[in-house]
């Protein structure tokens, strides 16, 4: 299972597409086998769930996330855990365990240029 983070270093980061890094986690078992590191390649409506889903990303972890990435993640089947915060890693743990609940927090900041036809 391949899980990213949105963060700025280690840290997750509160609004997913200005992140500086996305921290990607290899686990089996539910145990983290590998971790990378990718700079984010830029912020453009639609770009980043389709970039990370491509790579084989199955759930994305972020502070905040803005609806368009989130729709964009549910029809990729990519699930989308939002509100988390602190470490990267010891969240990607927790959501392992089943500890990890989304709180479901969207960004509304952005709606307006995700969604012209609305």
């Amino acid at each position: 299972m391949k899980i990213a983070v949105a963060c700025n270093g280690s840290k997750i980061w509160p609004h997913f597409g200005h992140c500086e890094n996305f921290n990607i986690y290899d686990a089996e078992n539910g145990v983290i086998t590998s971790e990378e590191n990718v700079p984010n390649p830029g912020h453009r409506p639609g770009f980043l769930p389709n970039f990370l889903a491509d790579r084989g990303v199955e759930v994305i972890i972020a502070g905040g996330m803005g609806g368009g990435a989130v729709d964009i993640f549910n029809e990729r089947n990519v699930e989308v855990v939002v509100g988390a915060e602190g470490d990267a890693r010891t969240n990607v743990e927790a959501y392992l365990r089943g500890e990890l609940k989304s709180t479901g927090s969207v960004c509304h900041e952005h709606e307006m240029e995700h969604h012209h036809h609305e």
